[in-house]
């Protein structure tokens, strides 16, 4: 089962709603996937600015000085935004691969949920509608983000288990299906050095699709490998600093459909999803061809 959601804005105006709108997509396919929920939000950062999202679950006592104790360690001011088990922490892009070393040793009980310029990620276990309100996501204003509420088929039913999963910077990777070879891809990602802290299918595959950019691959090239490389049935939607891109496998037996206006781009797991969205009445809407790429950006 599983639910995604995806919204691209190209109208600057809704930008300040796309937490809310993002927010009633992901309400919607709660029947698709009760036990946990995640999304990802894309929204402008400072020039020189990363941001860490960072998950507790002692949050009472890891955050009070944790912007200090990582300030100090670094050597750099670091603020720190506060969202119930979740902190975003800001701080300079160039000290952001040395935080993450230094938070393992300040906090070793920290999860990092995501790092990059743009992306926010807050997921926790629960139904879509509770996580929503523990992170006032409705609030939240931004670009971009995809979100997914799961029905745990091949991992446990935790905060590592949900998605959406980010291995890369300003990158992230939601996931509806069943790979069958993840475990052989997980030994030889991990080996070429990516960070892999799950046992969930879908963390391989978004570490696959890093590992083809870092070396040199465009998303599309690497969406496009993936259908050569990965083996099972799946349906991917992908977040980049810059827009968001999907690709469901050859037999495309997981349910899809996309919408797009002068205003959006939407993607959900069903056309119930997107029914609210404004001017969906005129919108063109399809369902995404199998083994086909689909990309948009600014």
């Amino acid at each position: 089962m599983c639910g995604i959601v995806g919204l691209f804005l190209k109208d600057k105006a809704l930008e300040p709603r796309l937490g809310a709108m993002l927010t009633e997509m992901l309400v919607t396919m709660t029947d698709r996937g009760p036990d946990s929920a995640g999304i990802a939000i894309y929204g402008g950062g400072a020039e020189g600015q990363a941001k860490l999202t960072v998950q507790s679950d002692q949050p009472d006592s890891d955050f009070p000085a944790l912007a200090d104790d990582l300030g100090a360690a670094l050597g750099s001011r670091v603020t720190l935004r506060r969202k119930d088990t979740h902190a975003v922490l800001d701080l300079s892009a160039a000290k952001a691969a040395e935080a993450r070393a230094a938070l393992a040793e300040l906090r070793p009980g920290l999860r990092v949920m995501s790092d990059g310029a743009a992306i926010e990620i807050y997921k926790e276990v629960g139904l879509p509608r509770d996580v929503a309100r523990r992170f006032d996501l409705a609030a939240m204003g931004g670009t971009h983000g995809i979100g997914h509420t799961r029905m745990a088929t091949e991992s446990a039913v935790t905060t590592d288990g949900a998605h959406p999963y980010s291995t890369g910077a300003d990158q992230c990777l939601v996931h509806n299906g069943s790979l069958s070879n993840h475990n052989n891809w997980r030994r030889r990602l991990k080996r070429e050095g990516l960070r892999i802290e799950s046992e969930n299918d879908t963390e391989v595959g978004a570490a696959y699709l890093t590992w083809k950019m870092r070396e040199g691959a465009s998303l599309g090239a690497a969406l496009e490998g993936a259908l050569d490389d990965l083996d099972g049935f799946f349906t991917f939607v992908v977040g980049t600093r810059d827009g968001f891109g999907v690709v469901r496998d050859p037999i495309a037996c997981k349910p899809a459909v996309m919408a797009e206006t002068d205003q959006y781009v939407a993607f959900g797991s069903e056309y119930r999803a997107l029914v609210n969205l404004p001017g969906i009445e005129t919108a063109r809407v399809w369902e995404p061809e199998p083994a086909t790429v689909y990309f948009w950006s600014r």
